[in-house]
C-alpha cells in the first residue's frame, strides 16, 4: 500500500486551509523578499515547492545535501532540479569539517554520544543552513503542529528570531493534518520520496533514520536510540528562555 493509499485523507475544512497557505506564501514573496524554502524534500516540502511553482512566485528552494543522505532522497532532488519552475540551490557541508571530524571520530559517531550526534548535524545541516539563509529577510519551513509535542504551537509567521536575525520565518502547512499533505499530493499528483511508501514519515539522513511500526510516533524514526527529549539538530530553534531547539 502507498502512503497515498495509506493517509490521504483531506479535512473538512482542507480547502480554507489551502487558501489560508497560498494567501501567506503569496504575502511572504511580496513583503519579505530575498526569501528563500528550506526541503527536506520530504512530503510537506515538495507541497510547499509545488505551490511556489504553481503560484509563480519569486521563492527560490535550497536543500541541504549532507552527504549522507538516502539514495531515493538524492534520486528526488536530481528530479526537483528538472522540473522545478523555482530554482533549486543545494548547499554541502565543508569538505575540510568533514574529513577532520570523521578521521577524528570514526564513520558513525552519531551513535555514541548526543553530543557527537549534534557536532554532526551541526557540521552538515546547521553551517551549511546559515550560509543557505545568509541575506535572505525570510524562510519558509514544512514545520506542522501535528508533528510532534514540540512543534504543537508553530505559527503561521514566526517573528520570535527576527530582532536577532532580521529574518521571520513562515510555516504556511502549520495547521495541516498528515492526511491534508497526502490529500493534496494524491490530487497534483506530486512527486514525492518513495521512502514514504516504505512507512518512513520523517526523512533526514540515512544512519538517523528508520522506518516506523504501525502505532509509533509521527517522528519515532529520527534519532530512535536517543531519549525523546534531545531530538534535535539545531535546524529550528524557539527562540524563548529556555532555548529550545525543535527537531528537523
Amino acid at each position: 500500500m502507498s502512503a497515498i493509499d495509506l493517509h490521504a485523507r483531506a479535512s473538512n475544512d482542507f480547502e480554507a486551509k489551502l487558501a489560508e497557505t497560498q494567501a501567506l506564501l503569496i504575502r511572504a514573496a511580496s513583503e519579505f523578499s530575498p526569501l528563500t524554502q528550506a526541503s527536506s524534500l520530504g512530503a510537506e516540502d515538495v507541497v510547499i515547492t509545488h505551490l511556489v511553482n504553481s503560484l509563480e512566485l519569486d521563492i527560490p528552494v535550497f536543500v541541504l545535501e549532507t552527504g549522507m543522505l538516502h539514495k531515493e532522497t538524492l534520486d528526488l532532488l536530481e528530479r526537483t532540479k528538472a522540473s522545478s519552475r523555482a530554482p533549486v540551490n543545494v548547499y554541502q557541508p565543508s569538505h575540510e569539517s568533514v574529513v577532520h571530524f570523521v578521521k577524528r571520530e570514526g564513520k558513525d559517531p552519531m551513535y555514541r554520544s548526543v553530543e557527537l550526534r549534534k557536532a554532526c548535524c551541526h557540521i552538515r545541516k546547521v553551517e551549511p543552513l546559515e550560509r543557505a539563509l545568509a541575506g535572505k529577510r525570510a524562510w519558509i519551513t514544512g514545520l506542522r503542529r501535528e508533528q510532534s509535542n514540540a512543534r504543537a504551537e508553530v505559527p503561521l509567521v514566526d517573528t520570535s528570531d527576527e530582532a536577532q536575525t532580521g529574518r521571520a520565518k513562515f510555516n504556511p502547512l502549520a495547521n495541516w493534518t498528515w492526511g491534508d499533505v497526502w490529500h493534496y499530493i494524491k490530487l497534483h499528483q506530486v512527486d514525492y520520496n518513495p521512502l514514504h511508501d516504505q512507512f518512513y514519515p520523517s526523512i533526514g539522513c540515512q544512519p538517523c533514520t528508520r522506518a516506523i511500526s504501525l502505532g509509533e510516533d509521527f517522528r519515532a524514526g529520527r534519532w530512535w536510540w536517543e531519549d525523546e527529549a534531545a531530538k534535535e539538530c539545531g535546524l529550528h530553534v524557539k527562540n524563548d528562555d529556555t532555548k529550545e531547539e525543535i527537531s528537523a
